[in-house]
């Protein structure tokens, strides 16, 4: 076996490690830890295919939906990552990602909110573009293009201007002037 084999291996071992740790756990601070290590480590388009042998980017998904936010914002942050690779990027579209993405651009966490709005860019296909490009995600972005708070009214302005078409932008913005409604704005 070659250095390289041996360091993959150790590698693979290390984050099946990090999983069961997650599984076996019912403390919330290690629940938080393990899943901020599985979150880096997504960052390496190295342990992307281990990654998803241990089917971490469902683990990521399920966190999405937790009351913890500290948990949502790893997840969340650990699926942004894992969504440049292209298998975990289909596994999450066929698996309602976008829909559970979307739900965390709510959030109060400004962390949560701007690997939402970047994995929905991530996320974005040709096919994927009716789901992600929808009219409240769209009235959102435009909020958020607004607040003070540069890097999220930045990373909106990208949103609107590479993933939506001009009339959806233009139809936006005539509801927007219309509701009340709103989608609150992260904590600075």
């Amino acid at each position: 076996m070659s250095g390289g084999q041996c360091a993959g291996a150790d590698r693979f071992q290390y984050l099946q490690a990090l999983v069961t740790e997650f599984q076996d756990t019912d403390s919330a601070d290690a629940k938080e830890q393990v899943l901020a290590n599985l979150a880096n480590f997504s960052y390496d388009p190295k342990n992307f295919s281990y990654l998803r042998q241990l089917q971490v980017p469902d683990l990521f998904l399920d966190m999405l939906t937790e009351d913890n936010e500290t948990l949502v914002e790893f997840g969340i942050g650990g699926l942004c990552n894992l969504s440049l690779d292209k298998a975990c990027k289909s596994h999450i579209l066929a698996s309602g990602g976008p829909s559970l993405v979307i739900n965390c651009l709510s959030s109060r966490r400004e962390e949560t909110v701007l690997s939402a709005i970047t994995a929905l860019m991530y996320l974005s296909t040709g096919a994927s573009q009716a789901d992600i490009s929808t009219r409240p995600v769209v009235e959102c972005m435009l909020r958020f293009s607004l607040s003070t708070n540069r890097r999220l009214s930045n990373l909106a302005n990208v949103f609107l201007e590479d993933y939506c078409t001009e009339e959806q932008v233009r139809e936006a913005r005539s509801v927007e002037q219309h509701t009340a409604l709103g989608i609150p704005l992260p904590e600075d």
